[in-house]
C-alpha cells in the first residue's frame, strides 16, 4: 500500500532534472526506480543509463537535496543495477521532450530487452523538419548515451538517445 508520504516523496524525486538532458525529470528518463517512505525516513533508488554514467553521483546529491529541502530529514539515495535501465523506460513525455529539444529520442520497445551492438536498424526522423532521410555520423555523441546523427534534407546535426 502506498501511503500519502509516500507519494508525496515519489513526486518530489521524480521532478529532479537529469544533469545532462536537463529537459527531463529523472522519472521522464526512467532513471528513478523506487522511492519509499517510512517512518519518516525516504529510501531512494536510480538506476543509471549506464553502470559507468559519471552523472550517477550529482544525481543522487540532486534527489537527496530536493527530499531534504521538501522536509524529509533522514534520506538515503542507492543505486540500483538490476535490473538494468533501458531506453525503453523512457516516457512518452520524456520522449516528447526529447524530440522538442531537438534530440532524437529512441523508438519505444526498439530495445526489447536485448543489447544491440550494431547500427540502428529503421528509419530515424529528424527532429528539426521531421525528414527520415538521416544518416548516423557517428556512434559517439556529447554522452555516451548519445550519437550524432544528421539530416540529409536540412542538413542539421542532432543528437540521437542509443537504444540500450
Amino acid at each position: 500500500m502506498v501511503t500519502a508520504a509516500a507519494h508525496r516523496a515519489w513526486e518530489v524525486a521524480a521532478a529532479v532534472p537529469d544533469p545532462e538532458l536537463p529537459m527531463l525529470t529523472l522519472a521522464d528518463l526512467g532513471v528513478l526506480a523506487d522511492v519509499r517512505e517510512e517512518a519518516g525516513a525516504v529510501t531512494a533508488w536510480i538506476t543509471p543509463t549506464y553502470s559507468g554514467c559519471p552523472a550517477v553521483a550529482e544525481m543522487a546529491a540532486d534527489v537527496d537535496a530536493r527530499l531534504r529541502a521538501a522536509g524529509y530529514p533522514r534520506v538515503e539515495v542507492r543505486l540500483r543495477l538490476d535490473p538494468p535501465w533501458s531506453s525503453d523506460l523512457i516516457s512518452a513525455e520524456g520522449r516528447r521532450k526529447l524530440a522538442e529539444a531537438g534530440i532524437a529520442p529512441p523508438q519505444p520497445g526498439a530495445a526489447a530487452g536485448l543489447l544491440r551492438l550494431g547500427p540502428t536498424r529503421h528509419a530515424v526522423s529528424c527532429p528539426q523538419c521531421g525528414s527520415p532521410d538521416t544518416e548516423e555520423l557517428s556512434r559517439f555523441g556529447s554522452t555516451a548515451c548519445k550519437a550524432l546523427w544528421r539530416c540529409r534534407a536540412c542538413r542539421e546535426p542532432f543528437d540521437r538517445i542509443k537504444e540500450i
